[in-house]
């Protein structure tokens, strides 16, 4: 399939499937492209999307960016996961020079210094990487999360990545995904519960209080809003 006609197939999808469930939009996900992945964080969202594809395809290939900078709670999260879904393997994928070595070649804390540069190499780099192996694959964005992402399409051609992406929940709101996480018995990160509604690396995520944008906690201070994943 060239470039003219993913694109073609893409806004008649978008279209077609803009009111279809979540669910349903994964079943044609991994249908009509066999090599997809999804890619987790282990967040609210993507938990509910690993529980719905356990039910759906549970071959469907996981994989999760491992900045080395997590909270210790995002891991024991995995770890919970790996254990209630042992048939799904969570693919780890990491950044192409260790803590250590960033250090030694930007200087400590680069988070601080250029917080662009150290998403670029713990996150945008290694996920490039991976969905070079990929037709397509799949996020748990939502439009109410941030400005950035209020034009999200269920279905959509990501002309960062260059493959199909599909984002089943876009139009979900939070009492949706919380709503199903308590009706479906969903493991989920701790730190949800503690005024953390998004998790990002232990570095450059805060707690956000009560009337704040629920986004507020990452990069405080910074104007940067988005790591650099999502276009």
């Amino acid at each position: 399939m060239n470039l003219f006609e993913k694109e073609a197939l893409v806004q008649q999808k978008a279209v077609e499937l803009e009111n279809a469930t979540a669910e349903e939009i994964l079943a044609y996900a991994v249908e009509a492209f066999p090599n997809i992945t999804f890619a987790c964080s282990f967040g609210a969202e993507d938990v509910v999307l690993v529980d719905m594809l356990q039910k759906i395809s549970p071959t469907t290939d996981i994989f999760y960016l491992d900045t080395d900078f997590h909270f210790k709670e995002t891991y024991e999260t995995r770890d919970r996961m790996v254990e209630r879904y042992p048939g799904i393997p969570f693919v780890r994928v990491q950044p192409e020079i260790t803590p250590e070595e960033q250090v030694e070649q930007f200087g400590p804390e680069l988070w601080k210094t250029d917080a662009n540069q150290c998403c670029n190499i713990r996150k945008v780099q290694p996920l490039t990487n991976i969905l070079t192996k990929y037709d397509a694959w799949i996020t748990g964005i939502r439009r109410d999360q941030a400005p950035t992402r209020a034009n999200a399409k269920k279905v959509e051609y990501d002309t960062k990545f260059g493959l199909i992406k599909f984002n089943p929940i876009a139009g979900w709101t939070t009492e949706d995904v919380w709503n199903y996480i308590r009706e479906n018995d969903v493991i989920y990160n701790p730190l949800h519960d503690n005024y953390y509604p998004s998790i990002g690396c232990e570095y450059c995520t805060r707690q956000v209080m009560p009337g704040e944008d629920p986004r507020a906690g990452r990069w405080s201070g910074q104007e940067k809003t988005e790591c650099g994943l999502h276009k």
